[in-house]
This record gives C-alpha cells, structure tokens and sequence, in this order.
C-alpha cells in the first residue's frame, strides 16, 4: 500500500470514528429526551445502574481518556472512577451538562487528530496501544453503555417510547424495491 494510501485509511478511520460516536450519542440524546427528570435516578434493580450513574462514569471516562489524550495517560491520577457509579442526586439539566461536555471533548480530541497520529502509541492505565485500538475501546465501551442507556429509557418509558429506528412491522418500507 502506497504512502498515499495509508494517508487515506488513515483519515477515513478519523472520520468512521467521528461519525460512529456522533451516531452513538444521537442514540442516547434521542432515548434521554423521553424521559423526565426523576426517571434520570431510577435504576431496574441495586444491581444496575441509573441514567444518573451512566452519564457520570461515561462522562468522567470521557474526560480522562480524551484529555491530552496523544501526551499523558488516558487513566488521569485525579479521576474518581469508584465515585462516578455513586448516586449523588444530580439534575437533569447538570447532567446533561456533563454529558455534553465528555462528548464535546471527545470530539475535540479526534477532531484534531491527524492521519499520521493513528499508529502513534498512547497509554491507557499504563498499557500501550495504538491510536486505532484506543479509539476502538472507546467505540466498543460507549456502544456498551449507550445501549443500556437506549434500553433503560425504553423501559422506563413504557407505552409512551418512540422508537429510534424501524418500528416493529415496518421493514417491509424501508426494502429495496424487487428487480
């Protein structure tokens, strides 16, 4: 593979990465959206975790890991991770504030990567990787807690839901017409 087009793979992961986290946080705004504030602290059992919990530990894993994300480790010395899944009876509109400052650094960060920066080697809790696996971890952990974001909202509201994708019955509707 030419120089060239390294540069170019390069650059379309950039921009699939952007684009996967942009679709993951619409997901989330979406799902959120239906809900109204005191549904933000409710968990399905002690086991499980609110909206309020969620948002916290993405939000604080958002900041360590993005922040300086090429020059200093992704696992910060002064995040509180064990404090993020404690309850602390935010508002929604803190909340929300939160999760939109974890994504707008996330997006900051990748915003400005370059395409010679995804084979550079970052650490994360000590352990190298290069850009490409630090983004994918990221991809794959965010994926992990938007869905439980997704199905908690879903969940808790009931028969009002809207759904974010194909309601059910519709996919005959969205099929290419036969040749």
């Amino acid at each position: 593979m030419s120089q060239e087009q390294q540069f170019e793979v390069a650059a379309h992961f950039i921009q699939e990465s952007i684009q996967a986290f942009r679709s993951m946080k619409k997901l989330a705004d979406k799902a959120m959206a239906q809900l109204a504030e005191e549904q933000f602290r409710l968990a399905l059992d002690e086991a499980s975790n609110s909206l309020e919990v969620l948002i916290q530990h993405m939000h604080g894993n958002m900041l360590s890991r993005w922040t300086d994300f090429l020059t200093t480790d992704g696992e910060k010395a002064d995040r509180d991770r064990d404090g993020e899944f404690e309850a602390g009876h935010l508002g929604r509109e803190e909340l929300l504030r939160r999760w939109e400052q974890g994504w707008n650094t996330l997006f900051c960060t990748l915003e400005g990567l370059q395409p010679s920066d995804v084979l550079r080697t970052v650490t994360i809790r000590g352990e190298a990787h290069t850009v490409i696996q630090a983004v994918q971890r990221q991809v794959s952990h965010y994926g992990y807690h938007v869905g439980q974001i997704v199905f908690l909202c879903k969940h808790l509201s009931g028969a009002s839901w809207q759904t974010l994708s194909i309601a059910r019955g519709q996919s005959k509707a969205f099929k290419p017409p036969a040749r």
